[in-house]
């Protein structure tokens, strides 16, 4: 939960100082601090630097002057989150998710600076937890109503707990050195848990008609712990390949046991490949295994 930014303005080509906001880690305690006053410190600070790197000349500054009085009115529409796709988090490291929009507007921008923001609630002011962007978001003008921006949001393990996955809300703000708008909810994304999933089938090779048991094991990313655990009671599918096909089938479903656990058999046929397929879950990632190679005689 964190905004540190270089600021680009459109709408003249401006070039703002460098804004940072320190990072909010977790408190000790398990607290978190309020996500609604990290948005309303970066609507602020978007605005500070607006005012401070602005030209000092009247005329530089007329497109601004000449709109003080009103209120920005602006809409965001075309928002892309990890293009499209669900943000899958798993245990270390920092996981950079893309984001771009548009911004629209009526008449003359002035200076203009914009940054995103993810959250996990219905609202801002209710978000358990969320993100602003790395860095306040590049923008240029694409007609004359219309302003391209991206910007990439950094996920990390260290700060999530297990109740944050499901589906996030995306926030703009747009700021002018005068005024400055927050546009909740213009777009949902699902933060999902890393799954895994192993294979081993046995014994190998086989003779043709032989039983073959299919074993193997599906985690999930654990946030509270930081560590991978058994995801018990999901379904998973078995699925076979021949030897000279680059084509799997499904064979079978199974459910994981209470720790992960999966376990089946089948009958030897022919020589090909195994693996097992997770296709997720509402807070787990989608995982498939490495087909493993089983000989038949």
């Amino acid at each position: 939960m964190r905004m540190r930014a270089t600021v680009a303005a459109v709408s003249g080509a401006l070039t703002l100082s460098a804004l940072v906001v320190p990072a909010v880690a977790q408190a000790a305690d398990g607290t978190r601090p309020s996500f609604d006053s990290i948005a309303a410190g970066a609507a602020a600070e978007l605005q500070t630097g607006l005012k401070a790197d602005a030209p000092a000349s009247a005329e530089a500054r007329g497109g601004v002057a000449a709109r003080a009085a009103a209120a920005l009115d602006i809409s965001v529409s075309g928002v892309s989150v990890n293009k499209n796709k669900d943000i899958v988090v798993g245990t270390t490291g920092g996981y950079q998710v893309p984001i771009t929009y548009t911004v629209n507007h009526s008449g003359d921008l002035g200076s203009f600076a914009s940054i995103p923001l993810i959250y996990h609630g219905s609202s801002i002011s209710t978000a358990t937890w969320g993100y602003s962007a790395d860095d306040v978001a590049t923008c240029a003008d694409v007609s004359a109503t219309a302003v391209k921006c991206s910007a990439t949001f950094t996920f990390l393990p260290a700060e999530l707990i297990n109740s944050d996955a499901g589906t996030w809300r995306v926030a703009v703000i747009g700021a002018t050195e005068t005024d400055d708008v927050t546009l909740e909810n213009v777009a949902t994304r699902k933060v999902l848990r890393t799954s895994k999933v192993t294979v081993d089938a046995a014994p190998e090779p086989v003779k043709k008609g032989a039983t073959i048991t299919v074993t193997g094991k599906l985690t999930r990313a654990d946030w509270d712990t930081n560590t991978y655990v058994g995801y018990g009671s999901q379904s998973v599918v078995l699925q076979y390949r021949p030897k000279t096909s680059t084509t799997y089938t499904n064979v079978k479903g199974i459910k994981s046991t209470s720790t992960g656990a999966l376990k089946t058999t089948v009958k030897a046929s022919a020589s090909g490949y195994y693996r097992f397929v997770f296709n997720g879950s509402p807070t787990g990632g989608k995982a498939t295994a490495t087909g493993d190679y089983i000989g038949v005689k």
